[in-house]
């Protein structure tokens, strides 16, 4: 019996990916695989509250009558940001299996899949490595001046004042760095920041830390005390309704005179007003912002005028790395339903 499978990718996680890693898994299966790749990231994503039929849905990209003519009867549609609503799902009856290729389904209405028993499942972590090494750039491009540096070069200046020590910034190895969130980014950032023999405090009131860094010397502290002895505070948590904008104005008080303040987590949960008049101010010396309360940020936006910035498009996650990880991870989840198994990461 020949199994139909539709693969929704894009212009990071290439459709051509996911074939190759499912018929690798699926050697001996018969399948008939149609692929189909959206515009994004060169066009950016919409949301569930801009358009009727899909309030719920939050991050997609995807017209929902072209999906629906693409998935078609296949039982199997694989995709990193297409849509999928109660209502498309009743167009897809022979539709059972849904694998998202990102750490949360936020483009599937998950009520209807299960109301429609429609087994979704998702890549956790699959990009946790790449933004755990993108976070330790991050800290060293802002506070080695990497940022100043680079700008200057390029319009012409050569800024020598960089090497004052009133410019200057310091090493990590004598520098205290508190890490807000525990998880899969959160611990391989731990672990990558013990090689410059940094002092390590970590704040997740949900979990515990592991033993080796426990043994290492890392310190599981409240949150009021990785703000007051951290000299750069970076964030690893996930939104949720308690994280919703925790990281405000009482936050940034807390934090020590001149300290740098890190996000390559989610945008929602810092007041970004708050942390302009921080760094406005004078209090933080610095920060670097990989994510926003909106994106694409709106070009007059005060944030991006401030010197004492260091700014990325979201990309954190944007390595080869990410996308071998998702296909890998989608593939092993077709397989097993093909198999009739359980699933690795049912949502």
């Amino acid at each position: 019996m020949t199994r139909e499978i539709a693969i929704m990718g894009d212009n990071f996680m290439l459709s051509r990916m996911f074939e190759s890693a499912i018929r690798e898994r699926c050697a001996d299966a018969a399948l008939a695989i149609r692929l189909q790749d959206l515009p994004w990231p060169e066009q950016p994503m919409e949301h569930g509250y801009a358009k009727d039929g899909l309030d719920g849905l939050k991050e997609y990209l995807g017209d929902p009558d072209a999906v629906v003519g693409f998935v078609g009867n296949a039982d199997v549609f694989v995709t990193h940001l297409a849509p999928l609503s109660g209502a498309m799902m009743d167009r897809l009856p022979k539709l059972k299996l849904v694998a998202v290729s990102r750490g949360g389904p936020v483009n599937i209405d998950m009520k209807a899949a299960r109301a429609r028993n429609i087994r979704v499942v998702n890549t956790p972590g699959r990009n946790a490595s790449a933004v755990a090494e993108f976070t330790i750039g991050a800290i060293l491009a802002e506070t080695r001046n990497i940022t100043r540096g680079h700008d200057g070069l390029r319009t012409g200046s050569w800024r020598g004042e960089l090497y004052r020590a009133d410019m200057a910034g310091d090493e990590l190895s004598d520098m205290t760095v508190g890490v807000i969130g525990y998880g899969a980014v959160g611990t391989r950032a731990v672990k990558l920041l013990k090689a410059f023999g940094c002092r390590i405090l970590v704040c997740d009131p949900y979990v515990q830390l592991k033993p080796e860094d426990s043994a290492d010397g890392v310190l599981h502290v409240s949150l009021d005390r990785l703000l007051a002895e951290s000299d750069v505070v970076t964030l690893h948590a996930r939104v949720t309704a308690e994280t919703a904008g925790f990281i405000g104005r009482d936050a940034f008080a807390r934090m020590k005179k001149g300290a740098y303040f890190v996000n390559t987590a989610r945008g929602p949960m810092v007041d970004y007003d708050a942390l302009y008049n921080t760094l406005a101010s004078g209090h933080l010396r610095g920060a670097m912002l990989e994510t926003f309360s909106i994106e694409p940020t709106p070009p007059d936006w005060p944030l991006l005028k401030l010197e004492n910035v260091t700014l990325t498009p979201h990309i954190a996650g944007a390595t080869l790395k990410t996308v071998r990880i998702a296909a890998a991870q989608a593939a092993e989840e077709v397989r097993r339903f093909l198999a009739a198994e359980p699933p690795m990461n049912p949502c």
